[in-house]
């Protein structure tokens, strides 16, 4: 599979299951309309309709556009217990998921932005996180 070229902390991120600094997110604000896709492979993963404010200062989600499209992990790192997920599909590292998000699901899915990409729904235009 054929990835594209990452900046360095998108590698760290999506490669080395990193992480970027708390608020520091370029899809953090963002209020468009439109999909969130994996930055590595192009597989849609979340709709903005499912986007919230979580005040973690990563952006947050309370589903996934379909079950298919993350694999969870355990992951102990940091003295912690968390669930990673992951790209089903090219097997990125985005972020954790926790159980304490927004109805309907109760999830929040903790994503890093430089893990994403953004297209709008009404211009078609492309962000890169």
């Amino acid at each position: 599979m054929k990835i594209k070229k990452l900046n360095k902390i998108q590698n760290d991120v999506t490669q080395q299951s990193g992480t970027e600094p708390p608020f520091s997110a370029k899809l953090l604000n963002n209020k468009k309309e439109g999909i969130y896709s994996c930055l590595c492979c192009s597989t849609p993963l979340f709709s903005s309709d499912n986007k919230f404010d979580s005040e973690c200062g990563w952006p947050s989600f309370n589903q996934t556009i379909h079950d298919q499209v993350i694999k969870y992990n355990h992951d102990f790192s940091h003295g912690m217990k968390r669930i990673e997920v992951r790209c089903a599909h090219c097997d990125a590292h985005l972020g954790h998921v926790f159980p304490d998000g927004q109805k309907p699901t109760g999830q929040r899915y903790c994503i890093n932005s430089a893990a994403l990409s953004f297209t709008d729904k009404k211009s078609g235009e492309i962000i890169e996180g």
